[in-house]
């Protein structure tokens, strides 16, 4: 039996859900992998949450020169979140000679290659699976188990709070407002919830995604980002009539030397395997050149989901004789040579509100056809005021560019009152 002694570094949700874990599981872990971990050092400013889990008197700190300078402890979990002072305690933790376990998934894809490199510098690891999709094994799975394939593409829900709230919308015909409400309500989303509902957790966590399954960095600052905000009820209803669900997507593609990464909702096909995930959880559905499709579902966040990946990661970093790092140039660049595709093909629903009169319809579908941008089925709704009404759009797959051109002459038609929303689709 082989004794690693952790230290952990902040007791919230997350860490309290790891403690709980490795408190619970202890004897099953050492019966199945011959480890036995030992919390030696709990870092936490607050005491009541230490009170709450029972933290001996011996493993309390709120110095991290106490977790660091603990010889026993060979591995420091980070459950702070957030870049400071995490990031700097974990530099120090491998300047410490200790590897890390994190779930940070905003730090590691903002500062990933500083931080894989001062950990090969100092002969110590860098392990996060807790980072993306809580308790699914997504990025072993990636970088252990799909090596005899190309990843083409990776399509993800992988925020549980939008996944959520977009559910409410099309199961109980919520608004926007009232499921967000719901959702804060239950503790799916903050007070400031614009971290989900922006989309910003769900680009970190494709930027690390992306980056495993393409061999390549993908900068955050080259991934398209559009959030829920914008979502109505009206577009649940219509995108349902129409044989679809909304869903907020993260959809990485390689096509030879050719990348592209965009989060953004979708109007996804109700036969798709993603249209069926509800509520909080979380699914990626790879493809890979020889395995074709796969996808991994289940819990993308919580205490015990996010704890359930910590554990792993402890695990899998006390059995590494030879610590892994990535296998790709790790410096934040995409490789030379490869091509980062802005202008990314899909279909597309618009939604506008028409003057109703005669050959409206018409207008702007002409607008659309001069632009190259063809039409695949149009739906007229009535609208709220008199002589209006609303018509939705479905084209064929078009390009970002042509669609953008199309919008910019529709919206200054005279029988074009506004455009309410345009949604891409898979």
């Amino acid at each position: 039996m082989k004794k690693i002694g952790i230290g952990i570094m902040g007791l919230g949700v997350v860490g309290g859900g790891t403690y709980e874990i490795i408190r619970a599981n202890r004897e099953a872990i050492i019966a199945s992998d011959g480890i036995a971990i030992e919390v030696k050092k709990v870092l936490e400013l607050k005491a009541e949450r230490m009170d709450k889990l029972n933290v001996p008197a011996a493993a309390r700190t709120a110095n991290l020169d106490d977790l660091l300078n603990d010889g026993e402890i060979s591995i420091v979990v980070e459950t702070m979140g957030g870049i400071e002072p995490a990031k700097s305690f974990i530099l120090r933790a491998f300047a410490a000679g200790k590897s890390v376990v994190t779930a940070n998934k905003e730090l590691l894809a903002k500062h990933w290659a500083e931080l894989e490199k001062a950990a090969k510098k100092n002969g110590v690891g860098l392990y996060f699976e807790a980072s993306c999709v809580g308790g699914v094994p997504i990025i072993r799975a990636l970088d252990l188990s799909m090596q005899a394939n190309v990843i083409q593409q990776i399509t993800g829900i992988i925020n549980g709070t939008t996944n959520y709230i977009l559910t409410k919308m099309t199961e109980d015909g919520s608004d926007y407002a009232a499921a967000l409400k719901e959702a804060q309500n239950l503790g799916y989303a903050e007070a400031n919830p614009a971290a989900d509902v922006d989309g910003w957790d769900a680009v970190y966590k494709l930027s690390i995604l992306s980056s495993i399954a393409f061999n390549t960095c993908v900068p955050l600052d080259r991934i398209y980002r559009e959030g829920i905000t914008r979502i109505s009820a009206e577009d649940i209803a219509y995108a349902k009539e129409m044989g679809y669900r909304i869903k907020l997507l993260a959809i990485g593609k390689l096509n030879g030397k050719k990348v592209e990464a965009h989060v953004h909702p979708c109007l996804v096909p109700e036969e798709h395997p993603l249209a069926g995930v509800r509520n909080s959880y979380n699914a990626v559905y790879l493809t890979g050149d020889h395995v074709d499709d796969l996808m991994f579902y289940g819990k993308g966040a919580g205490a015990h989901p996010t704890g359930s990946a910590i554990v792993s990661d402890i695990v899998y970093c006390a059995g590494q004789k030879k610590h892994r790092y990535a296998f790709f140039k790790n410096d934040g660049k995409l490789d030379k040579g490869i091509k980062f595709v802005d202008d990314f093909a899909s279909k597309y629903y618009i939604n506008v509100t028409v003057l109703d009169k005669a050959g409206c319809l018409a207008k702007v579908a002409g607008v659309l056809g001069r632009c190259g941008v063809s039409l695949e089925q149009v739906l007229q709704k009535d609208a709220k005021g008199k002589d209006k009404a609303v018509v939705v759009y479905m084209t064929h797959e078009s390009g970002e560019k042509a669609i953008a051109r199309a919008v910019g002459i529709i919206d200054k038609l005279d029988v074009v009152e506004r455009i309410n929303n345009i949604i891409r689709v898979i």
